[in-house]
Formats: C-alpha cells, structure tokens, sequence
C-alpha cells in the first residue's frame, strides 16, 4: 500500500513503520489556557519580577495559516476468494521445497495494481485455518483454506479483508478465531466477523495517508442458509453485528453514525447479497443501497456473493458495485456443468477519494480491470479486448447492464 494504515479499536493502538504516517494525534498542553501573559522571570530574591521593564518590546507579525492541501488517496477492491479444494490443490502443487502451500503465483499478474493502492481490500469468502487442519471438503459447501492464502493476500498488496460471508460459521466459533488470528499475524485488517462482543462493538478505522476510513461488512446469512435471515449461532451472540437482515438499514446507518463519532471521515461499508449467479442487482439490493448512499453517514458500497459481475450505480455522487464477482476460485463449467465461465469473470475495481472541502470526501473516479481465473492452475490474469476478450466484454457489458449514465465507470486502459 502506497500509505501507512493503521487499525484503531478500543485494544489495539498500532505505530506506523519509519517513514509513513503515524496516525497519533498530538495532545493539547492541558496546563496551557491559551491566554498570553507578559514573560516574568525570577530574581536574586527568589520574587517574580516584570521582564519587560524598559525594554523594547517586541511585535510580531501574525501571519495567516498556510491552507492545508486536500487529501487525498485511491481504494482497489476485489470480491470472492473463494479456496475450493481444487484452489488447494493447485497452492500446493506451486509449493516449493519445505513449504506446505504456495498461492504467491495466482496474483502475479494483477499484484501491480493491488499494491499501489493506498487501501487495497479483498472479500476473504472463507474461514482460514490457523494449523492447516480440517481444510476444505472437496464436494461440499464446507470451507477452510490453509494459513498460506493470508500470506499470498499480503504479498499481493492486500491490506483489509472483510469476513462476513454465508460460509464464516462453516468451521464454528473455532473457525470464526483462527481466521481473524492468521489475518491479524499477516498484518491483515478485517471487518465483518468478530471473535468477542468488545470487537463486534468496534469496527475498524483506518488511517490510510492521513485521513480516517471507518469500514463495515455484513452477511445476509452466518449459517450458510438459501436466503437472507436472522439466525446467530448461541455461542457468538455478538455476530448478530454482522447480519443485515437482522440490521436493516437503520441499523447499518448506526453503527456508520458510531464510526464517524469515533472520528470517521469516509466511510465503507462491504456487503454479501444478492441472488447467487444472477447478474442483474436484485430490488432488495437497489433498495438498501438507496437507504445508505442518500445519508450522510456511508460513502461507499462494495457489493460481492453473487459469483458474477453485477451492475455499478451512482447514486446522487456515490458509488455502489453490487457485485464483483468471483477473484479466485474454481467455479466453472469444469467444477460442475451447472455453473458458466461467466464465473471465472471478476473485476479489480478501483477508487479515487478526494477531500472537496475540509473533512469532507468523495470518489471522483471509479474504474475497473476486468480478470479472469485460468483453469486448472487458478491464475488470475487480467482481460482485455486482445486477451480473454470474451471475458473482458461479459465484465464491461454487466457493470453498465442498469442503463446510460447510470453509473460512469470506466475499463482501465
């Protein structure tokens, strides 16, 4: 990442490395009133004398603050990385000697774009193992992927991944730690899932170049149900906090009131949605994305879940992308004859973020790199006009499928 990012929460209160912004904020001398007096000195007899006696006095003269410059910074942003067992496969056929899996290949070609964004954020689908230990059951729909795709994450240029999915519970409360613990070793970020109820309580903000992002992820599901519900699993009550239908928008406008109270200045909120292989937004989705972007309180909406590419939509001067598609996984028609290669479709998405008046942020541009999953061997590369054309215009014709001028995204050259 280009800046230096720091995560603030009521437990942890991280420095920034040699050279980046440190995020601290300078305290106030609480001794100092403001009120300038005249300069004293003590005497030979131990008083308080006058200094300025018969002295000149000297003038100053006051001159005005230099105008601070806006800030400014850029947002990349993925959507499913989803490790079947065949994405397993393919890490530890690319593992070298002494290593377990390998997943640093598959981002070689989009690693570039990734890394110089200043807040590059990924969707994390499912729970991560922290001991490699009762990973991903070929054939199911029960997740876990080895601790190396943390790693890989990292190495691509990953600084935040959000963990509300249909599948954070499919490894219990258990599942639900490990994941948080390897993204919090690999200096991941996170939002969505939450190991207690003081952490639920306390979603991120980070400082990405100085200005203050807060970050929100919520599931319409925990425990990988068809349709959006309410149901917490007993022994995580405080998951509840990453449930919108349990929420509702209101909810959602809250806890995004709660992190601009915390000094929030932009921000994000990620959410699982939609109805799975289905291009087209559904009215729930459009609804909900009208609800937030019309307040004040949310700048952002990154949509994923579905597994393809769904529509942008600007609405007033904010963007919402519902869905991103898949950025790695196995789903093809190769996986199973009900699935289409608009699967292996996915977009990198990218944000610029200006300051327009003091404390105040919007995106100025959004545009977009189509990719594509290369099967087998999982490498995502990037689509163009000359290479995977076909997946190129899939991409290119849903992100503008919700009609002229409805949202001004633009293919990267």
């Amino acid at each position: 990442m280009g800046g230096c990012l720091l995560a603030t929460t009521v437990l942890v209160v991280a420095a920034c490395g040699a050279g980046g912004h440190s995020g601290a904020a300078t305290a106030s001398n609480p001794l100092d009133n403001g009120v300038s007096g005249q300069p004293t000195a003590t005497g030979n007899d131990g008083g308080t004398h006058n200094n300025v006696g018969n002295e000149r006095k000297s003038t100053a003269t006051k001159q005005a603050p230099t105008p601070r410059p806006p800030r400014r910074f850029t947002i990349a942003a993925v959507g499913d990385i989803l490790l079947h067992a065949s994405v397993i496969n393919s890490g530890k056929a690319a593992a070298g000697p002494g290593q377990a899996y390998n997943f640093d290949p598959m981002f070689d070609d989009v690693r570039e774009l990734i890394s110089t964004a200043d807040l590059a954020i990924c969707h994390q689908e499912t729970p991560i193992a922290s001991d490699n230990q009762n990973l991903t059951v070929p054939r199911t729909l029960s997740f876990n992927a080895p601790r190396e795709i943390a790693t890989a994450l990292k190495n691509a240029g990953f600084d935040a991944c959000d963990t509300a999915s249909n599948h954070t519970w499919d490894r219990g409360l258990t599942g639900v730690r490990q994941t948080l613990d390897v993204l919090d070793e690999v200096g991941i970020q996170h939002a969505g899932s939450a190991r207690t109820q003081v952490e639920a309580d306390n979603p991120p903000i980070l400082d990405v170049k100085g200005v203050k992002v807060g970050w929100l992820a919520y599931s319409y599901t925990i425990y990988n149900n068809a349709g959006p519900n309410t149901q917490v699993p007993p022994e995580a009550p405080w998951l509840r906090s990453m449930l919108w239908p349990a929420k509702g928008a209101d909810g959602i406008l809250a806890d995004a009131r709660k992190l601009r109270d915390r000094g929030a200045e932009f921000v994000i909120v990620s959410m699982h949605w939609g109805d799975q292989y289905v291009h087209e937004p559904n009215a729930q989705q459009r609804q909900i994305a009208r609800d937030l972007l019309t307040s004040n309180d949310v700048d952002l909406i990154l949509g994923d879940h579905v597994h393809v590419v769904q529509p942008c939509e600007k609405i007033g001067d904010k963007y919402v992308h519902y869905g991103m598609g898949n950025f790695l996984s196995n789903q093809s028609p190769t996986q199973d004859r009900s699935l289409k290669v608009d699967n292996q479709d996915g977009s990198l998405v990218t944000y610029e973020v200006e300051e327009v008046t003091p404390g105040a942020f919007k995106v100025t541009k959004m545009a977009y790199m189509p990719t594509w999953v290369i099967i087998p061997g999982h490498k995502i590369v990037r689509a163009t006009p000359d290479k995977y054309p076909d997946s190129y215009n899939r991409t290119v014709k849903w992100m503008t499928a919700l009609g002229p001028g409805v949202c001004d995204a633009v293919p990267l050259a």
